[in-house]
């Protein structure tokens, strides 16, 4: 590894919810800059959420997120000349940046084949994540099998 380790920046909490989390998602769907139009998206799918739960936006959001988080995935370790895919636990932070991604990109997917409003596509997604359901949580199950299957890989992790 070269230079600095670079700083992690600390994000304002969003104004609606005084959530770190949802601010964080916030930057994940905002598109060219434009914070406001992704503040209007999130917004509006936390009331669907919300709506579609019976909870409330902050706490169903949590609940979806953390369904989709991934505990373990694999990464890639030259040993000699063979590559295996070795087994290691995920950070914390990089399982919510994963499950956001994962979800928007879902989100993004979904649009594009059907007419519905980008954050109706949204909403849509974090309810079938919210019940451990839809294309989030096939990618995290995916991950969690690939891991499973290279344990025996595990004793060359790092």
């Amino acid at each position: 590894m070269r230079g600095k380790k670079a700083p992690v920046r600390k994000i304002e909490p969003d104004y609606k919810y005084n959530s770190v989390d949802i601010s964080k998602f916030i930057n994940y769907v905002m598109y060219d800059g434009e914070k406001s139009v992704a503040r209007i998206l999130v917004y509006k799918a936390l009331d669907k959420l919300a709506e579609f739960t019976g909870e409330g936006q902050v706490i169903s959001f949590e609940k979806a997120i953390n369904s989709v988080r991934p505990n373990i995935e694999v990464r890639s370790r030259r040993v000699g000349g063979a590559t295996y895919q070795v087994p290691t636990p995920v950070r914390e932070n990089r399982s919510k940046s994963l499950a956001y991604r994962w979800i928007i990109n879902s989100a993004r997917d979904k649009r594009n084949n059907t007419r519905h409003e980008t954050w109706e596509t949204l909403a849509q997604e974090l309810h079938d994540a919210y019940k451990g359901e839809g294309s989030a949580m096939k990618k995290r199950d995916e991950m969690h099998r690939m891991a499973d299957a290279n344990k025996a890989f595990a004793h060359l992790a790092w």
